[in-house]
């Protein structure tokens, strides 16, 4: 499919003015189409030629002003237009396929009830997959559009929904739209659980599957209480009240995002809708994607990027407000610390690969659709959240968010670009912001601040003679940096805890270099560089302060100090400045004892994926899976029969750390049959197919008892937990199934995996325990993967780059054919940085290894 560019948007945008669109969706087709007739009126500012992208099954007919169009002409997604200076009317009427990617129209049926249920995905460039459009984000118009459906159906969009005519039409009309982008335009249909509310004179709703409405109805009340006071927390802090007529948060089966933040119908995965048990730190993080997707209603929505480059200016926003926001008005007060230890780490991760970019790349770095996808990465969330989080530590809250309402009431419901939004900040602040955006926005890579104390006597003391100290800290990078140094001392009265003796503001200017600063009194036990974790960049400990850390980590009174301690040690292990097994060893010392979740999860989640099945050799890893096993068990003693309120969680996360790093089938199996573990948790369905997974793994389970199971659970997720089950199997014949299920050929007729279904598949194949068995499937894998990403797209590319990609074989052999195929064939883009980055971390995990055998 040929790709939007840069130049031909901005070709567009000058010739066009678009006002309306009119769109009929007929959803009563059968199981492989749909219809969809678009009229789209518009003023043409010139004579000129252009096009209107359309991916149809069958493109019917089509008329300009009246007139009809030839469509043999329609170019693969492109329908070219000869234009008249005025207005004209469009016209386009087709078939259209549904999609089983998550992309356009996305169909599913539910296995557990047989209820097919139907959602959009427009984002990017997929709206033409719905409707005809001029598909770019500067070309807002507002949307009329009526759907037939099912008659049982409820239909679900934009703006508010009735039905009209008699019942058994299915007939809907949605209310005339605000002006919009067309990748935010969204409709859901099928027999939807609804619950309603009402809000500040607006209608709230949430919507699943019904198969899943006992596990919402258990939620409904959280969900709507973040809902309003989020929505509270907004309207007090942004002059422009909520643009749209209704709030709907529909969770949809086989979502590829997070959620989408469709005006009016936010859509989000419908894992949100737990059917197990989870964690405080996963209800945050639900609750953090509430609150993200709301604030792009103005950020992104109301007031929305001119084109990709400026992405940031719809996800770091909205990442650094959902935080922010939760933490404000919820009783999740601990995002800042789920932030560090966990968020942040992936765009650091991203920072350090050949792929990294600015926040905000050069124009000419996006040139294109294909090339603004691959930009929606760890960069974009999560380094720009934390740009904007340094930004409003240097600038202060107050003229930060006058900026912000000085952006919104210059250009609401239009388009804007990082220089309107840094104009917007210079009105309303001394300070050179467009300095600050040039050293944080414009460039790339991490910045690394390395402490070193002397202890100098009378020469950094008082001029009494009492001594002193001083700190030469090193900044390696080139931004500015407001951060704070935070100094920490033994507890007197605790020999596990320290307390913090001072927190010092330093600000170290652009350039990079060393700032030295004088103390009194004695040194701290511990210095702690970029405590509160107010900047990004990566630091260091000197040696006494990592040596105290060795030994009281989980003493420090803070649990966002802790996060940047951790940070830091992960840091270092990934840059083979600390042993891996000294991460496992430090993770033995404190985890026990850790009190926030977000870091018990982050810091056991590396040990496992990374240290254990990564970074160590093969001989080290049962070493690396029983000292996790024993942190398990630590875990469960520690809440055995307590009524503290970490306890269920901490006790979820040892159970699921204990199935996981488990080396022999026993206790598991004991488990599975008793339906429980001894003192709690009983497994429910998430942790019967963890351990059932694990089990397959071990070759201690058998396809019947997998089917089994899968009766006991014939939901979607269900199905996911068989596929992945079996891919899992140490059997020839297992894995030879499931790869032909991922990567059928070319000549497949029929349904392929959905993408959850590939992924499911492809996460159970590639087992480190397993190497022999997968190994010859390596050399197939690349391929395969090129092939299935240019046959069925974006998503599936993403999938088989991720997921599909052989993790285990951390091996030369590996790299060399991920070079030569990134070198000799032409993945899709998509695919391309997928392999780009999974080559950088295996070259980063050979080296540890090498470090490794060279140290021993």
């Amino acid at each position: 499919m040929p790709v939007l560019t840069r130049d031909e948007a901005q070709t567009r945008a000058r010739l066009l003015d678009v006002h309306r669109y009119g769109i009929d969706l007929d959803l009563t087709r059968g199981d492989e189409h749909f219809g969809s007739t678009t009229v789209i009126r518009f003023t043409a500012r010139e004579a000129g030629t252009t096009f209107v992208e359309v991916r149809p099954a069958a493109l019917h007919r089509a008329t300009l002003d009246g007139h009809a169009l030839d469509v043999a002409t329609l170019d693969d997604n492109r329908l070219p237009l000869t234009l008249t200076p005025g207005d004209h009317e469009l016209r386009v009427e087709a078939d259209m396929r549904y999609s089983h990617t998550g992309e356009g129209m996305h169909r599913f049926t539910d296995p557990a009830d047989g209820e097919t249920y139907l959602y959009t995905q427009c984002f990017l460039d997929d709206v033409q997959r719905v409707f005809a459009a001029f598909d770019q984000p500067d070309l807002k118009a507002v949307f009329d559009a009526t759907v037939t459906a099912p008659p049982q159906w409820t239909v679900l969009g934009n703006a508010i929904a009735t039905r009209v005519g008699a019942p058994a039409d299915g007939r809907w009309q949605l209310a005339t739209t605000a002006p919009l982008s067309t990748y935010f335009v969204a409709f859901a249909a099928g027999p939807w659980h609804t619950l309603r509310t009402e809000h500040a004179g607006l209608p709230f709703a949430l919507h699943c599957r019904r198969s899943l409405a006992p596990h919402l109805d258990a939620d409904a009340e959280e969900l709507f209480d973040i809902t309003r006071r989020c929505y509270d927390r907004y309207h007090q802090i942004f002059d422009e009240p909520y643009p749209f007529d209704s709030y709907d948060q529909a969770f949809v089966p086989e979502f590829n995002a997070g959620a989408m933040e469709n005006p009016g119908l936010v859509t989000f995965r419908d894992e949100f809708v737990f059917r197990s048990a989870v964690t405080d730190t996963e209800r945050q993080t639900r609750g953090m994607v509430i609150a993200h997707e709301m604030a792009h209603m103005w950020f992104g929505d109301l007031v929305t990027l001119q084109w990709w480059d400026d992405i940031w200016l719809n996800e770091s926003f909205a990442e650094y407000m959902g935080y922010q926001v939760l933490s404000e008005v919820t009783r999740f007060t601990g995002t800042w610390t789920d932030f560090a230890v966990a968020r942040k780490s992936w765009g650091y991760d991203a920072d350090q690969r050949p792929s990294t970019h600015p926040v905000a790349p050069a124009a000419d770095a996006v040139r294109d659709t294909a090339s603004a996808l691959l930009n929606f990465d760890g960069i974009s969330y999560a380094k720009g959240a934390s740009a904007l989080r340094q930004l409003v530590a240097w600038l202060g809250e107050k003229d930060f968010l006058a900026g912000i309402n000085d952006h919104f009431a210059r250009h609401r419901f239009g388009n804007a670009t990082l220089a309107d939004f840094i104009d917007s900040l210079a009105r309303a602040t001394g300070r050179d912001v467009h300095a600050w955006a040039d050293n944080w926005l414009r460039t790339s890579g991490v910045d690394t601040l390395t402490p070193r104390i002397t202890e100098d006597g009378a020469a950094a003391g008082g001029a009494d003679g009492t001594t002193g100290w001083r700190l030469d800290l090193h900044h390696d990078g080139t931004r500015p940096h407001h951060l704070a140094i935070g100094l920490y001392d033994h507890a007197p009265d605790d020999p596990r805890a320290l307390v913090r003796r001072d927190r010092v503001e330093a600000d170290l200017p652009a350039g990079g270099g060393t700032r030295t600063l004088a103390f009194t009194g004695p040194r701290p036990a511990l210095l702690l560089v970029n405590d509160g974790d107010l900047t990004y960049a990566k630091v260091r400990l000197d040696a006494g302060s990592w040596d105290t850390a060795l030994r009281r980590l989980s003493g420090l009174p803070d649990p966002v100090a802790r996060a940047v301690v951790w940070n830091a040690a992960r840091d270092m292990v990934r840059d083979g400045e600390l042993a891996p097994a000294a991460y496992l060893d430090a993770a033995r010392a404190h985890i026990p004892h850790e009190t926030d979740i977000a870091i018990v999860q982050a810091v056991l989640g590396f040990a496992r994926t990374q240290i254990a099945d990564r970074y160590l050799p093969a001989t080290a890893r049962p070493t690396a899976l029983t000292t996790l096993t024993d942190l398990g068990h630590d875990l469960l003693r520690r809440t055995d029969g307590t009524g503290q309120p970490d306890a269920q969680g901490l006790r979820l996360i040892a159970v699921r750390t204990l199935i996981d790093s488990a080396t022999t089938p026993g206790a598991l199996q004991d488990w599975l049959t008793a339906g429980t573990v001894p003192g709690g948790p009983a497994l429910d369905p998430e942790l019967r197919w963890r351990t059932l997974a694990r089990l397959a793994v071990l070759g201690a389970t058998t396809p019947d008892a997998i089917d089994a199971e899968l009766a006991r659970d014939p939901s979607a997720t269900g199905q996911e937990g068989a596929a992945r089950c079996h891919a899992a199997l140490p059997d020839t014949t297992a894995k030879a199934t499931a790869w032909q299920a991922m990567y059928p050929g070319e000549g497949k007729t029929g349904p392929e995996l959905s993408n959850y279904l590939f992924t499911a598949t492809a996460q159970g194949f590639w087992q480190p325990e397993q190497l022999d068995l997968v190994r010859p499937y390596r050399e197939r894998y690349f391929p395969a993967a090129v092939t299935v990403a240019a046959r069925r797209g974006p998503a599936l590319a993403i999938a088989a780059g991720v997921h599909g990609f052989p993790h285990p074989l951390v091996e030369a052999e590996t790299l060399h054919l991920g070079e030569a195929c990134l070198r000799d064939t032409a993945p899709t883009p998509a695919l391309r940085r997928k392999l780009a980055d999974q080559l950088d971390d295996l070259r980063r995990a050979l080296k540890i290894r090498e470090n490794l055998r060279a140290d021993s």
